[in-house]
């Protein structure tokens, strides 16, 4: 366990649960977790989980497609730290499964809302927190094409799109921008999607953090 003094900053985007949560866990060994989800029981739980092996989060109950917010909390990690060290984006909106021709638009939009402009804003937000040798770490699901997976695939393909491109932008200038690939996990969102799979077969969040996090 690093001694708190010398702990770098990591924010999590999508920490009150799964894979998210598992990351923050896992973070807070060697950093100070700004810890950011919608579901404060989540969050309360992921804190307690944190200080009981020694480390140390701040909680930030947020929805991040509320830009007032996001561009608040920025500015305190900045005003507070003057950076951060890693990000670990896992927020996501996982639409319910449908036939293309019967989507809801209120589902297509909120998929839009959150995996493709919330991300874009924040990119925004966040790179200068990072700068030339932060760390940025974002977590593909390809569904693109899959039979009922239209607005989730649709709105995933293009957030992976948006990031590739910034990965790309920043291979010479920083920061370091990686994309990591998921064993099929027994989560809240893969339940959604596969109501009658055997779930004493999948990873489970927090070992998966550990694995996905050692390939950094």
């Amino acid at each position: 366990m690093t001694d708190q003094t010398d702990r770098k900053l990591a924010l999590v985007t999508g920490a009150s649960r799964g894979l998210g949560a598992g990351c923050a866990l896992e973070l807070a060994k060697t950093h100070h977790v700004v810890a950011v989800g919608r579901t404060t029981g989540g969050l309360e739980e992921l804190d307690d989980q944190i200080k009981a092996m020694g480390g140390e989060a701040t909680l930030a109950p947020m929805d991040i497609t509320v830009e007032g917010a996001m561009a608040q909390l920025c500015r305190s990690i900045y005003d507070r730290w003057g950076k951060v060290d890693t990000w670990v984006h896992t927020a996501i909106h996982a639409a319910p499964l449908a036939p293309t021709a019967h989507i809801e638009m209120k589902d297509l939009k909120k998929s839009v809302d959150i995996n493709i402009t919330a991300l874009a804003r924040l990119i925004g937000f966040v790179t200068p927190l990072l700068g030339e040798t932060g760390h940025a770490v974002f977590f593909d699901d390809p569904r693109a094409g899959e039979k009922f997976f239209g607005s989730y695939g649709a709105t995933k393909a293009a957030q992976m799109a948006l990031i590739r491109s910034w990965q790309a932008e920043t291979v010479k200038i920083g920061p370091r921008v990686d994309i990591l690939s998921p064993a099929p996990m027994n989560t809240a969102t893969r339940a959604r999607f596969f109501p009658g799979e055997d779930r004493s077969v999948l990873a489970q969040g927090n070992d998966e953090a550990v694995r996905l996090l050692s390939q950094l």
